[in-house]
């Protein structure tokens, strides 16, 4: 019986975790590892690890699961306790531990873009994924961040996580609504000193309007990969940009060594998800 792992969440069909783990599992001869894609919507998540045999030994979760894994495990991570979410499931003996590799794989896809120093960022849209990235900038230097959300209610979770990081943090709620600011004192002017962009939205939600208030950003990190490019990555071709394609392959390069033991062929697993991504794209 060989070892299997997957990617779990609803869409799911998109994903390219499965492109990446399968080509390191090349990379490294490991034959009898197995990789696939399940769609599990909100809600099932625990039916749904009750019922795997002990074949199973780790999933990488993407919406809208990450947060609901968390009172499902047995033991939990820093980055799961401090961001509130689990990305990464290892079944090992009986027991489900939770890792969040969001956290530390955004700080090394930043990082491997641009190593200049980071004070304020500004954050669209305030899910799981908004928490792991704001916390992977915190952990890089960046003191103030702005929060840009369409409902103030729904970013509750990821301010609290962001303002109890050590560093002691600034966090600025602001208003997002059909892809434009609301009018508010808080709102970072065109021109104002916002070091990095992180988008979480869906490219329809980026607005010409909202584009254009990002031109000045000197760094735009676009966590889509799927559709590519989105309106506010392709407004970045003479900035600093960092892709949803890098963010995928090093937190999934952190999976793989939590699921195998092994070093991630890093290269591997990059080179794979560029060619899955220039195939959809067509001629």
């Amino acid at each position: 019986m060989g070892t299997r792992c997957g990617v779990l969440g609803d869409p799911v069909a998109h994903s390219l975790s499965p492109t990446l783990h399968r080509a390191g599992y090349a990379a490294l001869g490991l034959d009898d590892w197995e990789y696939d894609a399940a769609q599990v919507p909100s809600g099932r998540l625990a039916p749904y690890l009750a019922g795997l045999g002990p074949e199973w030994r780790g999933l990488s979760l993407t919406m809208p699961l990450k947060r609901e894994a968390v009172a499902l495990l047995d033991v939990a991570s820093d980055d799961v306790r401090r961001s509130g979410a689990a990305n990464t499931l290892v079944l090992q003996d009986a027991r489900v531990h939770g890792h969040n590799t969001d956290v530390p794989g955004a700080a090394a896809a930043i990082r491997e873009r641009y190593d200049a120093p980071l004070r304020s960022a500004l954050i669209l849209g305030g899910g799981a994924t908004a928490t792991s990235t704001g916390l992977a900038l915190l952990d890089l230097g960046v003191r103030t961040v702005h929060v840009a959300v369409r409902d103030a209610a729904r970013a509750a979770e990821t301010a609290a996580a962001l303002r109890s990081h050590p560093a002691g943090p600034e966090v600025l709620i602001e208003s997002l609504t059909g892809g434009q600011w609301s009018e508010g004192p808080d709102l970072p002017a065109p021109d104002s000193t916002v070091d990095i962009v992180v988008s979480t939205i869906p490219a329809g939600a980026q607005t010409a309007e909202l584009v254009a208030r990002c031109a000045h950003v000197p760094v735009v990190f676009e966590v889509l990969y799927d559709p590519w490019p989105t309106p506010l990555a392709a407004s970045a071709a003479d900035r600093v940009l960092v892709s949803g394609l890098d963010l995928l392959v090093h937190q999934a390069a952190l999976q793989f060594g939590l699921f195998t033991g092994r070093p991630a062929p890093l290269e591997a697993m990059r080179e794979a998800g560029e060619k899955a991504l220039a195939e959809r794209s067509g001629p």
